[in-house]
């Protein structure tokens, strides 16, 4: 069998895992993941069905399997296998705990398909992989929060919270969730706020209660990362003066906390950055090399930095 052909038999295998995996699939996707033409993905479907595999949809919109149609357990290539080990490690120290035991199962059943081979090559190495986290999980009090919360998303039905802010207030909250991330330890949700009519984040630990409501959306979202670059518009001015020996190690960072300006003084390097998180991830950020660095502007941020060392040194 030559070349051609052997790349062929990949990609046409490697499709029927897509159309396994997805509920439609468009051949324009398909053409763009494989490098290939679209021509090419249509006869590589029209392969497909020749060989017996029930493929509904045409040319132009999208194929699926048909419903009820089943198929044995997809093999793994042994670099999958290798990946899916170190995900489970991944997962079993950063993931949120209403996550874990749900992917904990999920791996249980990819276990079961496996070749013995494959399931040996995975008793012998995953001892070796270590994967170490300095912070601490924190413990859930709400059973299955993020589930929930993507549940929501999907269903795009409001979600109603009680939540406690940074200053132990608890206020009640009507959502609609755009989507989830994680960032500095934490789970964060950002949410259409009823009340504010705005976008609002909210970190996930801080929420006391949840109820799914029956209330649709009232509007349509676009992807989480359209929010995360501004998800209030309350933008705060702030000015830091930097020692310049530390500056190297902030190049990637500073970008994403709103740099707006930076300029070289006599006593350092002075930055000016225009900030949403003020209250929680800019000062956390700050932190890091705040030994090296002074605050010129806002004066509040001073008190919050204080704040937040005293609650560190707690810790020590």
């Amino acid at each position: 069998m030559n070349d051609h052909y052997l790349k062929k038999l990949d990609r046409v295998t490697a499709i029927l895992t897509q159309l396994q995996s997805k509920p439609i699939v468009r051949a324009q996707d398909l053409a763009e993941k494989f490098e290939v033409s679209v021509r090419t993905i249509y006869r590589d479907v029209k392969t497909l069905e020749n060989a017996g595999i029930p493929i509904v949809g045409e040319a132009g919109s999208g194929y699926s399997l048909m419903e009820g149609y089943k198929l044995p357990p997809v093999m793994f290539t042994k670099e999958e296998v290798l990946s899916f080990i170190t995900a489970e490690k991944l997962m079993q120290k950063f993931s949120h705990e209403s996550l874990g035991n749900h992917y904990q199962t999920a791996m249980e059943k990819v276990r079961s398909v496996l070749r013995n081979s494959d399931k040996n090559l995975i008793q012998n190495i995953e001892n070796q992989i270590g994967i170490y986290n300095y912070n601490p999980k924190k413990e859930d009090t709400i059973k299955n929060i993020i589930p929930t919360i993507l549940e929501s998303i999907a269903e795009k039905q409001q979600i109603l919270i009680e939540y406690k802010t940074v200053n132990d207030r608890i206020s009640t909250r009507n959502l609609e969730v755009v989507g989830v991330f994680f960032e500095f330890s934490y789970w964060y949700m950002i949410a259409y706020c009823t009340l504010r009519n705005d976008f609002r984040q909210f970190r996930i630990d801080r929420i006391l209660s949840i109820t799914k409501t029956q209330n649709p959306f009232l509007q349509e979202y676009g992807q989480i990362n359209d929010y995360r670059q501004s998800p209030n518009g309350n933008k705060t001015i702030v000015r830091l003066l930097v020692d310049k020996k530390i500056i190297g190690h902030l190049n990637n960072s500073k970008i994403y906390y709103g740099l707006t300006d930076e300029k070289e003084t006599e006593n350092g390097t002075e930055m000016t950055f225009e900030t949403e998180w003020i209250d929680e991830g800019f000062p956390r950020w700050l932190i890091t090399f705040f030994d090296y660095a002074q605050i010129i502007e806002p004066e509040f941020l001073k008190t919050t930095m204080q704040d937040l060392i005293t609650k560190v040194s707690k810790n020590l």
